[in-house]
């Protein structure tokens, strides 16, 4: 019975998606519908966390639009999702970044890691 479910599984996963980890900045691509048009529209932000894994792995990403910080949690595996590109590499100890919603400014930014 556990195979049937991992096959299923393994063939809702998505290829050629990076390693994001919390800190990162990602830029990602949704494919948003209006009326009877499609188009992609980018997300950039933030990765304050990592959510489950499998085909229902999902990522958290902030970003402030406006002087309104913007959380959006995306299914890395959906079909609405196009693409995940890492802009940059963060530097963080933590797994969870929540505090990131309680500062506003250049209190925000995030060290780059170094390679």
């Amino acid at each position: 019975m556990g195979t049937i479910i991992d096959s299923i599984n393994r063939q809702q996963l998505k290829e050629h998606v990076p390693d994001i980890f919390p800190g990162d900045t990602v830029r990602v691509s949704v494919k948003v519908v209006e009326g009877n048009r499609e188009r992609l529209q980018a997300f950039e932000g933030t990765v304050l966390r990592l959510g489950k894994s499998g085909p229902a792995r999902s990522v958290t990403v902030r970003r402030v639009a406006h002087g309104v910080g913007v959380e959006r949690t995306f299914l890395v595996n959906s079909p609405r999702v196009d693409k995940i590109e890492v802009v940059r590499r963060g530097d963080v100890r933590r797994a969870r970044l929540y505090y990131l919603r309680d500062r506003v400014g250049k209190a925000t930014r995030i060290r780059e890691k170094r390679t």
